[in-house]
């Protein structure tokens, strides 16, 4: 009997343990909201593109490497490296300066007609999504043609993948986008990090620098995410782009069903590319 009494204590315990937690965690996450749209300090609207300095109506798409400013050596700022690449391989490594109307630093480049804005946010990544929705207002860019770059702790080192719209799945600098621009239709580019290994903990893990070994690997990661980064800009324009999260999801599916039942030829034409 006492044991029983015991064991009811302690579940009652590990029960109020948990509610703290999940409230404190619910009270954080919209704290953060809360600053993003504070930050933001007026609605994402294309029309406060009027004063960009692309002056033409050409194509235009807006690539951001998420991270953290200072840090960029770190695994969490992996698409600040990603972006640096691209940078380097589109000639233009030399051209970024700082914007403080959109709270980052950016160049402006051209990828085969398509006017592209390069953007590393100069802000935490908790709220890289203030930086994101300034530029896309100032540049007159729509959600559907941002392409988000950001570090992905389920795939590991050496794994990118393209990420069609939907959740953030549990990444703040994502989160935070897509709390400033109301829409989670941005497609992304997931590059691999790994899950820590023993006992380091998740918030040690990403803030850390990458390994001597890992260093070998990442070089050949820049290269690919690089690659891929140019065929998603080079794409063209979907006229039914979607324009709200559902569309977005939808589309996502849609987009899976179509790669599940690609004949073989398909998929080995695809493995090449």
């Amino acid at each position: 009997m006492k044991g029983v009494t015991v064991l009811s204590k302690f579940c009652r315990c590990l029960s109020r343990f948990f509610k703290k937690l999940l409230n404190f965690v619910t009270m954080r996450r919209l704290l953060t909201r809360v600053i993003n749209r504070v930050l933001v300090s007026s609605p994402f609207t294309p029309a406060m593109g009027i004063e960009a300095e692309i002056h033409t109506h050409g194509r235009r798409k807006l690539v951001v490497g998420l991270g953290n400013p200072g840090m960029e050596g770190t695994r969490h700022s992996i698409g600040m490296a990603v972006l640096g690449a691209l940078a380097a391989r589109l000639g233009v490594a030399d051209r970024w300066r700082g914007d403080k109307h959109v709270s980052g630093e950016v160049i402006v480049s051209e990828v085969q007609h398509t006017h592209v804005v390069l953007l590393r946010p100069r802000l935490l990544m908790n709220i890289n999504g203030v930086s994101v929705a300034k530029a896309a207002g100032k540049y007159s860019i729509k959600p559907e043609d941002i392409l988000l770059v950001h570090d992905e702790l389920d795939k590991p080192l050496g794994k990118i993948a393209v990420k069609h719209g939907g959740s953030a799945r549990g990444h703040n600098g994502v989160r935070s986008c897509v709390d400033c621009l109301q829409t989670d239709v941005m497609p992304r580019l997931r590059v691999g990090i790994g899950r820590p290994a023993g006992k380091t903990s998740v918030e040690r893990h990403v803030l850390g620098r990458f390994s001597s070994e890992e260093q070998k690997v990442l070089d050949s990661v820049l290269v690919q995410s690089v690659d891929v980064l140019l065929s998603q800009l080079s794409q063209q324009q979907d006229p039914q782009s979607p324009s709200s999260p559902a569309e977005g999801r939808r589309a996502a599916q849609k987009r899976e069903e179509r790669e599940r039942s690609a004949s073989p030829a398909e998929d080995a034409a695809a493995a090449q590319s």
